[in-house]
């Protein structure tokens, strides 16, 4: 690969995701480094992303229909993607060559690699969804504040 020319614009992206265990959207990365770099547009936040993602800098997860979230966390992990709000947690823990392995035995080629992602409900929805004994989402978490904003309206 080329050998990149350094952008400040660039690294305090990457140095922005570094700082971040939330896995953020394009826009989150864009509003978050406008606080530095007032004119920087949301196309040079999407490029640099992009060519981190391709440099192998940083992850680029898809998450299906909804934006797609970054990670500056590069070594081998999975992904969980809530599936109700949308966040998107590390799941740290499992042995990624397994898998590789597994795919080996059944497959006469060389494995180097996978992407595998996780759905579900995180924890602060499946405790939503436990209305049963009156429990209600916490405060700040993104199925509560769309409820309460159907409550408000209505």
């Amino acid at each position: 690969m080329a050998v990149l020319k350094y952008s400040r614009q660039r690294e305090a992206i990457k140095t922005y995701l570094q700082g971040r265990m939330d896995h953020p959207t394009a826009d989150m990365v864009y509003t978050a480094i406008r606080e530095v770099y007032p004119n920087i547009s949301l196309g040079t936040v999407y490029r640099n992303l992009t060519l981190l993602a391709q440099q192998g800098e940083i992850l680029k997860i898809s998450c299906g229909e909804s934006s797609d979230r970054f990670d500056a966390k590069t070594t081998p992990h999975y992904h969980f993607i809530c599936e109700e709000c949308g966040q998107v947690e590390d799941l740290m823990d499992i042995d990624t060559n397994m898998i590789n392995k597994l795919a080996e035995m059944n497959f006469d080629g060389e494995v180097r690699g996978h992407q595998l992602y996780f759905y579900g409900r995180c924890k602060k929805c499946k405790l939503c969804h436990a209305e049963s004994d009156g429990t209600r989402p916490p405060e700040g978490h993104a199925l509560r504040d769309a409820r309460m904003g159907k409550e408000q309206n209505s």
